[in-house]
């Protein structure tokens, strides 16, 4: 049987393939979120104190571990401290405290004792994406952690964030959290 004369070379096919299928597994960027609000200044919102809520899900879906968070920021025109202490539902405690900075445009960095190198990030509107590596300790041993973290505002208050964990490119779980922001006095 002769082949058709419209039918693609097997290469062709193949690769056409792998773009769909790599298309298909695009993320969102921020950008998608610039015209969303209210609009998600880090500077404002993670300014004073707040809370957070939150629970470590395995790659199941299953809830591992939950904590809560008491945090305070504050901002020295650029350079920010976001100082966060963790109580997780084993009773166990954690401290970590982030020294960020604004670049512009929406730009930001940041560095803490357990960041390995520098978390980069970008805001555009009520979101926020930034990706960095993390030492977590596991059963006595240091696990570096690949994190994928979106954060949206929701209202005044509320900001949630969606952390995806990999490592060597393996979906390991994922983080999410409920940020709260008091009212103003």
């Amino acid at each position: 049987m002769k082949p058709s004369t419209f039918a693609l070379p097997r290469r062709a096919a193949l690769g056409l393939a792998l773009s769909a299928l790599l298309a298909g597994c695009a993320g969102p960027e921020v950008k998608d979120y610039a015209q969303e609000t209210p609009v998600l200044d880090l500077r404002e919102y993670f300014s004073g104190p707040l809370t957070a809520q939150g629970m470590f899900t395995d790659r199941s879906g299953k809830v591992v571990k939950r904590f809560s968070v008491q945090m305070s920021g504050r901002w020295d025109g650029d350079n920010g401290t976001l100082d966060e202490h963790f109580v997780y539902s084993d009773g166990t405690t954690q401290r970590r405290v982030w020294h960020l900075k604004h670049l512009g445009d929406g730009r930001y960095t940041g560095r803490a004792d357990d960041v390995i190198g520098e978390a980069v990030g970008q805001s555009a509107g009520n979101a926020f994406h930034w990706k960095y590596t993390l030492a977590l300790p596991v059963d006595g041993r240091v696990w570096n952690v690949d994190l994928d973290d979106w954060m949206y505002r929701m209202d005044a208050r509320v900001l949630l964030n969606r952390t995806a964990m990999t490592k060597f490119g393996l979906h390991l779980g994922d983080i999410t959290l409920a940020f709260d922001k008091p009212p103003k006095d």
